[in-house]
């Protein structure tokens, strides 16, 4: 049983988000806690138009997230997310941990980092170290 952090983003329907933005987001982190995990961030990633219809909405709304989630429940945790209506898609991915505090930071920021982005930074860190290290003869 590994606890690992995902991220998650969900495309969630325009319609039932506009109604209730707290109450349909909130399922997102309701489902999460009931599969036994803990949720790091929650944020509204975008709202736009849909490059194709999917289960006739044109429109979507994503929700990104990053939670810690034992590997076993993910199984549950997709299977929470079909059976919800409000989600149309949701895909989850799991997060190196090495990018875990920089893509976690930049999310509650509000701002928005790719994986690419995090990685150049950690890899300068780890030159940075490599500099400063000095072999004494």
């Amino acid at each position: 049983m590994a606890t690992r952090v995902y991220e998650g983003l969900f495309l969630l329907d325009s319609n039932h988000y506009a109604r209730d933005p707290s109450g349909v987001s909130g399922k997102i982190q309701e489902i999460v806690e009931k599969c036994g995990g803990e949720m790091l961030v929650s944020r509204l990633w975008a709202e736009q138009k849909l490059a194709y219809p999917i289960e006739g909405h044109r429109k979507g709304t994503y929700w990104l997230t990053y939670f810690r989630l034992d590997s076993e429940k993910q199984t549950d945790l997709n299977r929470q997310c079909h059976l919800n209506e409000s989600i149309l898609r949701n895909l989850v991915l799991k997060v190196d941990e090495r990018l875990v505090e920089t893509l976690v930071s930049h999310a509650a920021q509000g701002g928005i980092v790719s994986r690419a982005d995090a990685l150049e930074v950690i890899v300068e860190d780890e030159e940075e170290e490599v500099v400063e290290v000095e072999v004494e003869e």
